[in-house]
């Protein structure tokens, strides 16, 4: 049994403690950023370049964490899990490979474009059938816009994609995106219209296509755990990771979130653009077990570091600091 559906099937039982937190490493990001994808290159020591990284070495970041075993899932673009399948990297491994099944154009994100500031249109590069050999799991986005004729069009591709996902016997979960653009509400006004939104449109769907957890942003304590605490054995909350931010908001995300209800853990950029990747993973799975603080946890980091000879982003004082205000707030 891969460890996604022992620690699904725990928390669903409700016998759920921090060793069943599920973490995806998000290396999908080729879909949204394109050549950029890949970030920062490195020296032989792993400390970041000012240049970009080669696909290759993307690959290679995503065969190294999948063969850590920190991580439950690696999400990556259909072409990406085709040659790691072909590699035979999941083969008699507990981490499940998932593909991104869908690229709404909110997600499209090339340098000058402005794609993600209008509202979002469902779009779908991967072919389930072609993907049905190689995964079993993937992922499809949705992101609402407060407007009926948007939202309709973007519901009935989701209804359709679950059809045929279903008829291939493929599993999904869902990400749902907070608005880049303007759909008229702010600040706390946005948490509960996305909460009402998804419960509102998976409540007519079947266990078959219902999507196995869901994905994402932390829009604050009481929002994730009104959600998390409405039907824990069908809907399993996860969080999303975002912009980059400090070591200190890694860390306090996942303190914060988990501790509001939160399961999963999908990061990209956290994790791809830190300084040693396996690393902080590691020191997630020790802050989700209470091992350490946050604070701790950004110490041991800086430390590893520096028995590496990697060159920090940051200095240890900086990294302490908060640049989410929300979690600053919050972890206050």
């Amino acid at each position: 049994m891969k460890s996604l559906d022992r620690k699904l099937a725990n928390i669903r039982a409700g016998r759920y403690t921090p060793q069943d937190f599920i973490i995806a490493d998000a290396k999908d990001a080729d879909m949204a950023f394109g050549l950029m994808a890949p970030g920062p290159a490195r020296d032989d020591k792993g400390s970041q370049l000012d240049a970009v990284a080669p696909r290759d070495a993307y690959l290679g970041a995503m065969r190294a964490m999948t063969q850590s075993g920190l991580i439950d899932i690696l999400l990556a673009s259909a072409s990406s899990i085709e040659i790691l399948a072909q590699d035979r990297l999941f083969d008699n491994s507990a981490v499940t490979p998932a593909a991104r099944f869908n690229d709404t154009s909110d997600i499209w994100a090339p340098r000058g474009g402005r794609y993600g500031q209008e509202p979002s249109q469902p779009f779908r590069s991967a072919r389930l059938e072609a993907l049905h050999p190689l995964v079993n799991l993937g992922l499809y986005s949705l992101t609402f816009s407060n407007d009926l004729t948007l939202d309709l069009r973007s519901l009935e591709a989701y209804s359709l994609f679950r059809a045929q996902a279903a008829a291939l016997e493929l599993r999904h979960f869902l990400e749902v995106f907070n608005p880049a653009f303007d759909i008229g509400l702010q600040g706390d006004d946005i948490g509960p219209f996305i909460a009402d939104s998804i419960t509102r449109c998976l409540a007519g769907v079947l266990a078959a296509e219902h999507p196995l957890f869901l994905k994402l942003a932390y829009n604050g304590r009481a929002a994730m755990e009104q959600l998390a605490s409405y039907d824990p054995a069908r809907l399993v909350v996860g969080i999303l990771g975002g912009a980059k931010g400090t070591t200190r908001d890694t860390f306090e995300l996942l303190h914060q979130a988990e501790r509001a209800g939160a399961r999963v853990a999908l990061f990209g950029r956290k994790i791809n653009y830190a300084e040693d990747p396996l690393t902080l993973v590691g020191l997630m799975r020790r802050v989700i077990a209470a091992e350490v603080t946050t604070v701790d946890a950004v110490r041991l980091y800086h430390e590893a570091l520096s028995g590496q000879g990697i060159r920090p982003i940051r200095s240890l004082a900086d990294d302490l600091e908060f640049s989410d205000a929300l979690l600053k707030q919050e972890g206050a």
